[in-house]
């Protein structure tokens, strides 16, 4: 048996990498915005798992398969192999089910959530609870169709997504000794996600109500918004000063020549960012979002990466770092430049040349094109084109931006038509997310539920999607506590994050007091 679960577990890891991502962030190409993906945990190496009891159970890697339905509106359609991950290491019989979907990825990499890694495995270990890790119709390697073309997409929706949720909890049977009896109604269930999968937590407490006796959504992007410059804005108030100003100025400069129609100039930046081969200059002027896009990467425990490396690039001259209006135009144009020619553009592209690693406006590239499956990329997209939105741009004007203004949501929505022209060629126009829908059926920033527990970052590029949103003003209450860190984007998720910051650690440890509250409200009932 352990040979098997060996063997399982080195199947699924080769084939995970298949079909790798362009950008090391996950991305397809480079100038499509970022998904608001949460961040992988590995589980621990070496040792064997073993339970409370001192059984040895298998690794957390062990991949298990659940038969999932197709169309949950026609199950007459069948089913397809639905991935999942479990350990009952920390479970004793009466315990909860912790069930984990990170989302929009191949969910091999997320192991680490079965563990006190991170906040399922904190629960679990608390509340002596079994955890799971379910991945996501239509990624990695949870698919209906072996292609991801329009017609085998048809049944990727929020709604089937919700319902997969369901239809897994009332009718897996676990592999745990009492896998059978430990249903919704036999035993707790608790839902987490973070991000896409924390607003999909929140949806399908909306849409299945009494399903699950607890949720924890961390930075769960509940609003569905089509222009969303809001994702810039944490990073606007919350980067260092001098790089703002400097960037803010870079940008406005960048903006005005190009609008300006002075060949010389517009060449001149476009030469300056080793750029000249792109001809439309809103994918030159977009392209310099990735250096921005960087901050979504940091968390408390991660130091400064990418994003901090860029502002000492502007900001540090002759080991002297500049006051917070920054060293001006000429200077931070320039260093610009030189470190995204120098150092950037390697690290984002690789050996790619500029037009395939920036250049949109090709619809033949293999980027649209590509319908193989455990393209997270392509799979996420067309969740944004039809229902989410989420469109990356420049603020309005009027109010500061760090990112061009040129770049607006029918930039995205153009390359939506390239991905997916058979769903949008005969609207006669450009597709623009259904977003309203989204929002009346999940009731998105107005969500009213009981035993849903939100954690949210001050810090959090994906901040005004959430319930933290500026102006928002929702209040915390008993049944729905909404709680802010000043973490980045699901920071609270990861247990070494609360080591590291008081504000991480202090939500950690109100959600573990307050679901276990939750949980031990529990009573069977028929479901």
């Amino acid at each position: 048996m352990a040979h098997l679960w060996k063997l399982a577990s080195v199947l699924a890891l080769a084939l995970a990498t298949v079909a790798e991502a362009k950008t090391r962030d996950g991305r397809v190409h480079a100038n499509i915005a970022r998904r608001p993906s949460v961040p992988a945990v590995p589980a621990p190496e070496g040792g064997p798992v073993v339970s409370r009891n001192g059984t040895q159970l298998p690794p957390y890697n062990t991949t298990y398969y659940f038969d999932q339905l197709i169309d949950h509106t026609n199950p007459s359609l069948g089913t397809f192999k639905q991935r999942y991950w479990h350990t009952y290491e920390f479970y004793e019989k009466g315990g909860p089910i912790v069930l984990n979907t990170p989302g929009e990825a191949n969910a091999a990499p997320y192991t680490g959530y079965l563990t006190n890694r991170t906040i399922d495995g904190q629960l679990a270990q608390e509340l002596n609870g079994a955890a799971i890790v379910l991945e996501h119709r239509y990624y990695g390697l949870s698919n209906p169709f072996p292609d991801l073309s329009v017609k085998s997409l048809k049944y990727h929706t929020i709604q089937q997504a919700i319902d997969d949720l369901e239809y897994f909890a009332k009718n897996v049977v676990l592999p745990q000794p009492d896998g059978d009896s430990v249903k919704p109604g036999q035993a707790p269930w608790i839902l987490i996600g973070g991000s896409y999968a924390g607003a999909l937590t929140s949806f399908t407490m909306v849409n299945k109500p009494n399903l699950f006796q607890a949720a924890y959504s961390s930075s769960g992007v509940v609003e569905s918004i089509v222009d969303y410059w809001g994702y810039f804005q944490p990073i606007l108030e919350y980067m260092p000063k001098n790089c703002s100003s400097d960037v803010q100025a870079v940008i406005a400069h960048i903006d005005s020549v190009f609008t300006s129609g002075n060949t010389k100039e517009i060449n001149a930046i476009k030469e300056l960012f080793n750029m000249t081969a792109l001809t439309h200059l809103d994918d030159v002027a977009g392209a310099l979002r990735n250096n921005l896009w960087d901050w979504q990467s940091l968390s408390p425990s991660s130091g400064g990466g990418l994003f901090f490396e860029f502002c000492d690039a502007l900001e540090v001259k002759d080991g002297v770092s500049a006051g917070p209006r920054g060293w001006g135009l000429q200077h931070a144009l320039q260093a610009w430049g030189s470190y995204w020619t120098n150092t950037y553009y390697e690290t984002l592209c690789g050996d790619e040349d500029v037009v395939t690693c920036l250049g949109t406006y090709d619809p033949t590239q293999d980027v649209w094109t590509d319908e193989s499956i455990d393209n997270a990329g392509r799979s996420w997209e067309w969740i944004v084109c039809n229902e989410v939105g989420f469109f990356q741009e420049g603020a309005p004007k009027g109010h500061p931006t760090i990112v061009t203004r040129l770049v607006q949501p029918e930039y995205d929505e153009r390359q939506c038509t390239y991905f997916f022209p058979e769903a949008f060629k005969s609207l006669g126009h450009l597709p623009v997310p259904n977003v309203d829908a989204t929002n009346k059926a999940y009731n998105g920033w107005f969500v009213k539920e009981n035993h849903l527990f939100f954690a949210n970052g001050h810090r959090d590029p994906w901040r005004e999607a959430t319930l933290a949103a500026d102006g928002t003003h929702f209040q915390s209450t008993p049944g729905q506590p909404l709680t802010i860190s000043d973490g980045f984007h699901c920071s609270d998720l990861i247990t070494a994050n609360g080591n590291v910051d008081s504000t991480v650690k202090a939500v950690q440890q109100q959600a573990l007091k307050t679901i276990k509250g939750w949980i031990e409200e529990w009573k069977p009932s028929k479901q």
